[in-house]
């Protein structure tokens, strides 16, 4: 399979453990802990799978900067997260290194 796509899945299973860390706590129900670990497993075995053939750094890259803007664009839309001017443009700034470093590689 196409390693930017594995990668993009990645990133996007890192939104998924990123996010479910907000969710689990004491008293938190058992299938918490099983999407959280089970998505942060997938997360990482689709990131190596990348790595064998993309350059580590813009895999690293792409990788950690997908699972960041998705999980400040979901804090945005849906906790009540701040959304200015500036904190909208350092995304889009993300969003253009991970398009860069993609048409680079």
């Amino acid at each position: 399979m196409n390693p930017w796509i594995l990668l993009f899945i990645a990133g996007l299973l890192e939104i998924v453990w990123a996010l479910g860390f907000k969710y689990v706590g004491q008293g938190s129900p058992w299938w918490h802990y099983s999407l959280v670990y089970s998505s942060m497993g997938a997360s990482f075995f689709l990131l190596v799978q990348a790595l064998k053939v993309l350059p580590a750094g813009t895999a690293y890259a792409v990788w950690t900067g997908t699972g960041a803007v998705g999980v400040a664009i979901i804090g945005i839309l849906f906790f009540n997260e701040p959304s200015s001017i500036i904190r909208i443009a350092c995304i889009a700034l993300i969003v253009a290194g991970i398009v860069g470093l993609k048409l680079s590689a």
